[in-house]
């Protein structure tokens, strides 16, 4: 851990850095060492935890015993965006950066991120980027299947704005009324439309990078998007993500009902054309990432083998999240313990 006293710039501005968790004892310590030995030091790192059931908390307290600048506020079933309005209204600082658990910050992010916003006078928010940890063929290819590819800004590259690498002024928050606090995700996407449509001046830096592990294997991949598919329909983003796919199956679907005409030997025509259309996204997803993750023909060939089958994952999951929401939400016939605040 680095001296505040020596590690900060007089003239840098003072920093709460605003962290929610829940049961990431596997995370949240490389997080705070992450954010203990950036180039400029937070001034205070102010943690939500919303419930955890694991060691979290015990590895926050440790920090916070060796005199880590660290403050734990504790929230039962508390979700995300609650977590992070709690923990920006027991913090200090004018500027406020945000982070989550699971990612692990390069050196200079809150460096990079405060020089960006200068001396504060014109700029209200700064995003920075953040890149998918690819140390598994599964996670390269399930990198290139869902996550955004970066495009050229500031000088660099940097990938859709992202609130796991955002810093703002506390104004900003004050007047969009803070996160929704209902929704389990896709809270920060709705949050970020308030700031933008509320005109504050925001700046991108390519610099600010944050690292993402990605979910390692399938059964991860699904019970994750499930989760993001029943809040995307909860935050009223079903045609931005959804809409799409059941377009594509209602088509299928028809297919399938004009083979049957054909008779039995006409069945085929579906599960090939499913097969054709989820090879076209696989490929158009290699097109698409081709800068950020060059290869040659026989490793995208290998690629492609394993990119097909992630995606119709993703799939399953944003019908399997629609049915979670209808039956959840819509009509209200399952309740769990989620559904009263538990972070996924």
């Amino acid at each position: 851990m680095k001296d505040p006293a020596t590690s900060s710039p007089s003239s840098a501005p003072e920093i709460s850095v605003v962290v929610p968790v829940r049961d990431e004892e596997n995370s949240v310590r490389a997080l705070l060492e992450g954010l203990l030995n950036q180039s400029l030091l937070p001034s205070e790192i102010v943690i939500t935890d919303g419930g955890s059931t694991d060691t979290t908390t015990e590895i926050i307290e440790e920090f916070i015993e060796r005199g880590a600048p660290v403050k734990l506020i504790r929230e039962p079933a508390s979700l995300p965006g609650r977590s992070r309005n709690i923990a920006v209204r027991h913090s200090r600082y004018e500027w406020i950066a945000f982070i989550d658990a699971g990612i692990q910050p390069a050196t200079d992010w809150l460096a990079s991120l405060a020089e960006k916003a200068g001396d504060g006078s014109t700029v209200d928010v700064v995003y920075g980027s953040y890149e998918p940890v690819i140390d598994s063929f599964f996670k390269e290819c399930a990198a290139i299947a869902y996550v955004p590819p970066p495009f050229q800004s500031d000088g660099g590259f940097v990938r859709p704005r992202s609130i796991v690498s955002a810093l703002m002024r506390r104004k900003v928050w004050e007047d969009v009324g803070g996160f929704p606090e209902h929704l389990r995700s896709a809270e920060d996407l709705l949050f970020m439309r308030r700031v933008e449509q509320a005109q504050f001046k925001t700046v991108r830096t390519s610099k600010a990078i944050v690292y993402w592990n990605i979910q390692p294997d399938f059964g991860s991949t699904f019970r994750r998007f499930v989760v993001y598919s029943r809040n995307n329909i909860r935050a009223g983003l079903f045609a931005e993500w959804q809409g799409a796919i059941f377009i594509y199956y209602a088509l299928l679907g028809a297919s399938t009902i004009k083979a049957l005409s054909f008779g039995p030997r006409s069945l085929f025509i579906p599960p090939a054309l499913w097969l054709l259309l989820l090879t076209a996204r696989a490929i158009k997803a290699l097109r698409r990432n081709r800068r950020s993750y060059p290869a040659n023909i026989g490793r995208n060939l290998l690629r492609l083998s394993l990119l097909v089958p992630i995606i119709a994952t993703l799939d399953a999951a944003a019908f399997a999240g629609s049915v979670s929401w209808l039956l959840r939400d819509k009509f209200r016939l399952i309740r769990s313990r989620g559904d009263d605040g538990a972070r996924e």
